[in-house]
This record gives C-alpha cells, sequence and structure tokens, in this order.
C-alpha cells in the first residue's frame, strides 16, 4: 500500500467512527410492523435516557401506531409549496441544527417535494448519519434497487421508489419484520392496514398469498445475506473467506435490458463483496449527434443506475465494440462478464458470429466466465 493510500485508510477510519449508527428495519410488504417496532425501541431508547426524536414517521391513520407516536418528542415537519399546495416534508436543517443522539425516520425510500435539498430520502438519512447523528429507519423489500426485476417479476408492478443496495450494505443493522402469510391477511381483514374500502382491491392485488409467500422469500434472504456479509466483514480475519471477483456489466443504449445486466452485475459485487464496472463502448455511428434523445436519455439513465448500486462507469469511443471489452478484461483482472444476448441478423450474421467466437475465445484464455441475460 502507498503512503497515499495508507493516508486515505486512515481517513476513511476517523471518519467511520465519527459517523452515526445506523439501523434499518426491512419489511415483506406495507402492514407488518416495521413503523410499529420503531416507536417500540424510541420509548424504550427514551426510557433508557438517549437522546431520541421523530424526524419523520407515516402511520397510515392506523389507530395503534398512532397511539404508539404519543410522548415521543417529534421534530416538526417542513413545509414546501409546490404547485400551488403546502406539502410537508422532514426538516432535515432542523434536525442537523438540533443534533439529537437518534433520530427515527420513516419511509426511506420516499421521495422528496420538488425544491427539498435532496431529491431522496435516503440521502437525507446520509447527511445526517455524515454528522454523527445515529438514525433508526424502515423499508419494504420492493424497493430495495437489485430487487426490482424480481418484484415486478412475483407482483406485475414496477416500484418507482427505490433506494441503492449501497445504502443496506452501509447500515450497521439490517433486522427483518416478519409475519406469516395468513397473519398479515388477517391484520388486512381487520383493518389494521387499509381503511375499509381499500381491503379487496387489497386482497385482490398485491396482498395475494401467492404474493406475501414469494416477498417474504425475499425479504428474509435479503437479510440473512446482509448478517452474513457483516459476518465476513467484522468476524472472518486474514484471508479466509476473501473473494477475488471483478463484474463488468457490458451495455447499450437500449431502454430496458441494460438495467437488468446493471442490476445483476450489482448483485453479484455484493454478494462477492467486491465491484463491478459498467462498460458503454461508444461506435461512431453512436454519436450524440447520430443517437436520438431518448436513446441519449437511456444512457444516462443507465450510468446514473450503476453509480448509484456502487459501479464504476467507463465510456470507451471506439468502432471495435469486441476488441474492447476483452482489453478493459484484461487491463481490469475482470473475472466474469455480463452482457446481452448477441443479436444476429442477416446478412451481417457470418460477421458478426466470427467476432463473437473470437470473444468466447479470449474469454476462456483468460479463464473469465460470461452470463448472458435474455
Amino acid at each position: 500500500m502507498s503512503r497515499e493510500e495508507n493516508v486515505q485508510h486512515f481517513l476513511d477510519l476517523i471518519r467511520r467512527s465519527r459517523r452515526g449508527k445506523f439501523k434499518i428495519y426491512i419489511g415483506m410488504i406495507a402492514g407488518v410492523g416495521k413503523t410499529y417496532r420503531m416507536l417500540q425501541e424510541a420509548h424504550e431508547l427514551l426510557e433508557n435516557g438517549i437522546d431520541v426524536q421523530i424526524g419523520y414517521i407515516e402511520t397510515h391513520g392506523r389507530a395503534g401506531t398512532e397511539a404508539l407516536r404519543d410522548g415521543l418528542p417529534m421534530i416538526p415537519r417542513k413545509g414546501i409549496f409546490y404547485k400551488g399546495k403546502e406539502l410537508e416534508e422532514m426538516d432535515l436543517d432542523r434536525i442537523l441544527l438540533l443534533h439529537p443522539e437518534l433520530v427515527i425516520v420513516d419511509e426511506l425510500a420516499h421521495t422528496n417535494v420538488e425544491g427539498s435539498r435532496n431529491e431522496k430520502r435516503w440521502q437525507d438519512v446520509l447527511e445526517l448519519l455524515d454528522a454523527g447523528i445515529n438514525v433508526i429507519s424502515a423499508v419494504n423489500i420492493q424497493h430495495i434497487e437489485s430487487l426490482n426485476e424480481e418484484v415486478r417479476s412475483i407482483a406485475g408492478i414496477e416500484v418507482k421508489e427505490r433506494i441503492p443496495d449501497k445504502v443496506l450494505q452501509d447500515a450497521d443493522e439490517v433486522v427483518n419484520i416478519d409475519l406469516t402469510a395468513e397473519e398479515l391477511i388477517n391484520r388486512l381483514k381487520a383493518g389494521k392496514i387499509y381503511r375499509p374500502e381499500k381491503i379487496q382491491v387489497a386482497l385482490n392485488n398485491f396482498f395475494k398469498t401467492e404474493n406475501i409467500l414469494q416477498l417474504r422469500e425475499l425479504a428474509l434472504k435479503e437479510v440473512a445475506f446482509r448478517v452474513e456479509k457483516k459476518v465476513e466483514n467484522e468476524v472472518v480475519s486474514g484471508d479466509v473467506g476473501v473473494r477475488h471477483e471483478k463484474f463488468l456489466a457490458c451495455i447499450s443504449t437500449n431502454e430496458k435490458t441494460p438495467r437488468h445486466i446493471i442490476r445483476k452485475a450489482a448483485r453479484l459485487a455484493t454478494h462477492y463483496n467486491t465491484t463491478f464496472i459498467t462498460l458503454y463502448v461508444q461506435t461512431p455511428g453512436e454519436r450524440s449527434d447520430r443517437i436520438d434523445l431518448a436513446s441519449q436519455r437511456h444512457l444516462l439513465n443507465h450510468f446514473k443506475l450503476a453509480t448509484e448500486l456502487g459501479g464504476e462507469v467507463v465510456q470507451i469511443v471506439s468502432p471495435h465494440v469486441i476488441d474492447t471489452i476483452i482489453e478493459i478484461c484484461r487491463s481490469r483482472q475482470i473475472t466474469t462478464v455480463c452482457m446481452g444476448q448477441p443479436a444476429f441478423q442477416m446478412p451481417s450474421s457470418l460477421l458478426k458470429i466470427s467476432k463473437y467466437r473470437k470473444f468466447l475465445r479470449a474469454l476462456k484464455e483468460m479463464s473469465i466466465d460470461l452470463i448472458i441475460l435474455a
């Protein structure tokens, strides 16, 4: 390790020691009791002399949750005018000014009203942690970025509000709030989750038993995985269990497929406690003055997603896509390449197949695995 790296490592240790502790409650679906459990914990901490403040809590009109909120110190929300209406958001500046020992922040995946300092509430939380304030927060499994497509395949909907996996990765504790499907459906029918007029709609859609079971499995696996990572990082010493894999996501200007590829590479990188690179090779025909604005927008969104998931973005201008990928694999010590299914269309299919075979041979010689995502 060089002198500069040693200095940077020491600075990182100092920053981590000053940073607030971060605890996240994860649920498989709305209504499992995440907010209720946070409020219970707030009361317990308050009784033990901890300076606890409610930064933002969302009771959804549930009587039991609202009753539990009573007696807890609350920091008033901030009013923001948007499109002629006054909306309320968490008052980040006031929390930073008061600097409580611990703050409760609900709805971690929430998108802030336009005009707020940060676009997302999880970004507000990171500011609080960097200021040395401890935070307890909550999120449902469907809001985790790399699980977005799995949730869509289970429930048939795409959740718009999401948090990067790195937010979970940075948490000191991740706790699952678990209920059986039967318990959850009974809570729903008893009116403990939604108002009476919304119950049947929920039962017919997101709250189907098969959906709940699959989302529950996702939540249990996610928390188990985070605990495993914590053990690897904090308990295992030396080189035991250390992985040296490095993943490469090869993307294009396509609207949907690259997002699937990026999420897969990010998920694998997280699993092996390593990094990933997102590579876009810009051919002469894909110059900004030659492709439409929609394709440019898709590409920027892919870069943003890769960055949010903790990856490095590499953009190279070259007419030789395959050769460029091979060179990046060699120079960056890639061990696994993730890419979309190649399209072989006449009349140029023979040339494309020849290049593809060259690509496969090069990967084989470098002992690099290839994952093709449909």
